[in-house]
């Protein structure tokens, strides 16, 4: 299948201000990119892309003072297969972990690994290790947290979202990263375009969404907390060790937000091109 996908941000800043993009799709899904119009700021300002140590495509500019626009809009082929599921899938011990993988088993800025360590191994240390474990992190994280787009808030913590029992996506996936990361389980933060694909329609502005990424076998697996189902259509836009290392915007300097437009569909061809 097709999917469209693309956003249009303003912010406003009182001087010249370096910005930092993560806004761009992944390295590892480009080559699926279809079609892709040219990223544009308003006012123009110069821009150029560059790989971080995640290996997420980034996008480094100066914002003129006053406001600017960013927009970026494209299609991507996409297999259409929900996120694979493996109930047989086994947990790997540390000292047989690929080195990359290590980084994810580290407490970080809103993943704090100390502090709930003891309530992970309460909660799941006594479940047989593998698939089943992880996904029970899932079902508890989902359960446990009511979402609403009301509950944002950028400062919260794992350990508060836990304690507050509300957040966001990013919240969500916080906690199952953390509880993973407590158990010996590599988890990491994933944000990207997510869209209403063969589910009911959300009547609520479309955002990027935040899930987890957890390394079991010898692959990163898919889990989403706050969803908790296999979903279709996920695009890759950044991955990192909590949402520190992926925000959307970057500003050096204070900034204002202005506008904020998202979305991503299916994409289906119109009659005159379907019969072309």
């Amino acid at each position: 299948m097709l999917i469209n996908y693309g956003f249009e941000i303003a912010i406003l800043v009182p001087r010249a201000t370096p910005v930092i993009c993560l806004l761009d799709v992944h390295p590892e899904r480009r080559a699926d990119i279809n079609f892709e119009a040219p990223f544009q700021s308003e006012p123009t300002t110069r821009a150029h892309t560059y790989v971080d140590g995640f290996g997420n495509q980034c996008r480094r500019l100066m914002a003129p003072a006053g406001e600017i626009s960013l927009t970026l809009a494209g299609t991507i082929v996409d297999s259409g297969v929900p996120d694979a599921v493996n109930p047989t899938v086994q947990e790997v011990a540390v000292d047989a972990l690929p080195d990359q993988a290590l980084t994810y088993l580290l407490g970080s800025r809103y993943c704090e690994t100390d502090r709930l360590s003891q309530v992970a191994w309460d909660m799941f240390g006594g479940m047989k290790p593998g698939w089943g474990r992880v996904q029970a992190i899932s079902n508890f994280v989902h359960g446990h947290i009511t979402f609403g787009y009301q509950h944002a808030r950028a400062t919260r913590t794992a350990l508060e979202a836990f304690e507050e029992r509300k957040g966001v996506c990013r919240d969500f996936a916080h906690l199952m990263i953390t509880f993973c990361r407590c158990l010996n389980i590599p988890a990491r933060y994933v944000n990207g375009y997510l869209g209403d694909i063969g589910v009911p329609a959300d009547p609520a502005p479309m955002d990027f969404s935040a899930w987890t990424e957890v390394y079991l076998g010898d692959r990163w697996y898919t889990f989403d907390a706050r969803h908790n189902k296999p979903r279709v259509g996920r695009i890759v836009v950044a991955r990192g060790r909590d949402a520190t290392d992926v925000p959307l915007l970057n500003t050096f300097g204070p900034h204002t937000l202005k506008t904020f437009k998202v979305w991503t569909d299916e994409h289906v061809p119109t009659a005159r091109a379907a019969s072309a």
